[in-house]
């Protein structure tokens, strides 16, 4: 069992890297758009990831857009009721299969918008378990970093939710890797990747 777990945990950081190294990857390949839907962003960071030698060295297999199926009762329209996450990664080893899912969302400094819906459809869609063992993914489109992700703390805290705010943790890959703790779940990871240079 504690092997198990280690290679879980090993998984999640070679997850980390993969998605990590992709954004950079687009960063020089400046091909991503500032006025680009989520999915339009998510789509170009899910090809610099396959692009790269190390998924396959590692046996990491990615999708976009999956469904996460749940159970609930099969009658006819069923599969559209599952919930869809931004990125699936995938590993096998021995007997086991390991999945590891990552939401994004677009954010910017000045939009209330976004932030809200990060925390909705983003944040709560972790906290109710509507999709587990993942974190999320912030794609800063205008603003600050750190002006933003006080944006979102504000907002839990005018929600009462002052023990879930996003705290900043340090990381050898990216140095925006944020934490926030929720009963029930425990630590959520949220990954900032900022775009705004790309308009330089």
């Amino acid at each position: 069992m504690a092997y198990k777990i280690s290679y879980k945990k090993a998984f999640e950081q070679k997850c980390f890297r993969l998605i990590i190294e992709a954004y950079q990857t687009s960063l020089t390949e400046r091909v991503i758009q500032l006025d680009w839907n989520e999915n339009d962003i998510s789509s170009e960071i899910h090809k610099c990831m396959n692009k790269n030698p190390l998924r396959r060295k590692w046996k990491v297999s990615t999708n976009v857009e999956a469904d996460i199926p749940k159970d609930i009762p099969k009658e006819k329209g069923f599969a559209d009721k599952f919930p869809r996450i931004d990125f699936r990664l995938t590993s096998f080893i021995s007997i086991y299969e390991y999945e590891y899912f990552f939401e994004a969302k677009n954010l910017k400094q000045n939009d209330s918008a976004l932030k809200r819906r990060y925390i909705d459809t983003g944040i709560n869609n972790f906290v109710s378990g509507k999709y587990e063992n993942g974190s999320l993914i912030g794609y800063l489109l205008e603003g600050k970093t750190d002006e933003t992700v006080k944006g979102i703390n504000s907002l839990l805290v005018k929600d009462k939710r002052d023990v879930e705010v996003l705290n900043l943790k340090s990381d050898e890959f990216l140095k925006t890797i944020y934490e926030s703790n929720h009963v029930g779940i425990g630590t959520l990871k949220h990954l900032i990747f900022d775009f705004t240079s790309i308009s330089n």
